[in-house]
């Protein structure tokens, strides 16, 4: 009799297989709660209060300002001008939102959403290769955070996010962050990079520029279109296909942006008027008064002197001094320095001398690689090899002949003073040596309408005690805060 086999129940696989499942939701359920219990007994008691936040109270640098309010100075580490959201321009909101933060007005302050996708990216590359940072982390990091890429640091992050979203609404939320972020040249808030990087207003930017200074708060040094125009462009470009992607620009606004040339100031700030000697006047007695609370309350000073007048003088002092000193010849180089002869090498040594030389108002430094009679070789500290002929060789006719003093002499490796020549070109020149200053007052009020106290205040930063105290005597300025 044969014994029949009998199959075994199909349960206990299934059994096993719950018991699997329960094994590991009980494991992420425990492991939750243990992350809340650490988050609520060991981080958010540490959590610093914000009101900071709730109290904000931005550095506004001292500014100092003509009769007819044409900016003459500007004193502060943080460049900002404050710009409340309302009058911020929508494209300037929708670009930040579009490449920072898109969904800004739907989240709690953290987004799940970008959460999950930065925590396949840590998962993959480390941690820290992934951010998913909304609007409302990055206003918690910019006033109470480092940025060191640590988990402690993000749980903190987000404890704060929760508090300042419970505090704020999403537009002061979004107000603060917009005036607060530094975006690089010193700037800090949208208004204040719109000027350092392209002298405008807010409301005057074009598409393009606007998704320029959209794209730097994820890497002001990386992003800077002064400093690294191929990278901003690059991440203007994605800012702009974002916008287009929301639908906050259509294609052919798009293209347009695209193509549009940027014109990014490279250098510092530059003022309405070349006025330097009466702004540091204007400092000088405002830090008397309020120390260093000068420099981050927002204090205006509004000085008698005329654009216009201020201009002509100032053109007046420099044209005639350099007339004056062209008169009495050429002194020689400025100084002396060897050539590598390793192209690299070369390139380093001449913007190390030449970064000692500031610019003057026209009158370039500049490294003489190549020197005859009739031509001469320079290099700027833009990179820029400039051939000089002709005309332009002129003035230095003496440093070029074969029976020059060492002193007077144009050879490879000296320093020389280039400006530009009134027709074309480029010639060979010199600083002046000689003081000169001028002072313009109105004869029936005793106040001063020009004042040059000297042919460059930035190659010579004296300001002469006398004539501070006649200015002040006269008072020839008036501050008020706000």
């Amino acid at each position: 009799m044969t014994k029949s086999t009998r199959p075994a129940p199909a349960f206990r696989p299934l059994r096993r297989e719950r018991g699997f499942i329960f094994f590991i939701l009980a494991a992420i359920v425990l492991f939750i709660a243990g992350v809340a219990i650490y988050v609520f007994a060991a981080i958010l008691p540490k959590v610093p209060p914000i009101d900071t936040v709730l109290d904000y109270k931005p550095k506004i640098p001292l500014r100092v300002y003509t009769a007819d309010n044409v900016l003459i100075g500007e004193f502060g580490e943080e460049h900002r001008d404050f710009v409340p959201i309302a009058k911020i321009p929508p494209m300037m909101k929708h670009a930040v939102l579009a490449i920072e933060d898109a969904r800004f007005y739907e989240h709690n302050g953290i987004d799940w959403m970008g959460a999950m996708r930065a925590v396949g990216s840590n998962l993959r590359s480390g941690f820290g290769s992934g951010g998913a940072s909304t609007i409302t982390m990055q206003v918690a990091r910019n006033f109470f955070l480092s940025k060191e890429k640590k988990l402690s640091r993000k749980i903190n992050e987000i404890a704060l996010a929760w508090k300042i979203e419970d505090a704020l609404t999403k537009d002061q939320i979004l107000e603060l962050y917009m005036n607060q972020i530094y975006l690089g040249q010193r700037s800090y808030g949208f208004a204040s990079a719109a000027r350092a990087y392209f002298g405008k207003d807010l409301d005057q930017l074009s598409v393009a520029e606007t998704a320029m200074l959209a794209g730097l708060p994820q890497n002001p040094a990386r992003n800077n279109p002064a400093v690294n125009p191929k990278r901003a462009k690059l991440r203007q470009e994605q800012v702009l296909r974002r916008l287009r992607e929301l639908g906050q620009i259509d294609e052919a606004q798009y293209a347009k942006a695209v193509a549009e040339p940027m014109r990014v100031h490279s250098r510092p700030q530059e003022f309405g008027a070349h006025a330097e000697y009466v702004a540091e006047l204007a400092r000088q007695a405002v830090y008397a008064q309020f120390k260093e609370e000068a420099y981050t309350r927002g204090i205006r000073v509004i000085t008698t002197i005329r654009e216009a007048d201020q201009k002509a003088a100032y053109e007046s002092v420099r044209r005639n001094v350099l007339a004056y000193d062209a008169r009495h010849g050429y002194r020689g180089p400025e100084a002396r320095i060897e050539l590598p002869s390793i192209d690299d090498e070369r390139e380093e040594a001449i913007v190390e001398a030449l970064q000692k030389r500031p610019s003057s108002d026209g009158l370039e430094p500049a490294v003489v690689l190549e020197a005859s009679p009739k031509r001469v070789k320079v290099e700027t500290i833009a990179g820029d090899v400039i051939d000089i002929e002709g005309a332009g060789l002129k003035f230095a006719a003496a440093g070029l002949s074969g029976k020059a003093k060492d002193s007077v002499r144009i050879a490879p490796g000296v320093i020389v003073r280039i400006s530009k020549l009134p027709k074309d070109g480029w010639g060979i020149s010199q600083v002046p040596q000689v003081a000169a200053a001028f002072v313009a007052i109105d004869a029936d009020t005793g106040a001063y309408q020009a004042l040059v106290g000297g042919f460059d205040y930035n190659l010579q930063k004296v300001v002469d005690e006398p004539v501070t105290v006649i200015i002040s005597e006269k008072g020839w300025v008036r501050a008020r805060t706000g």
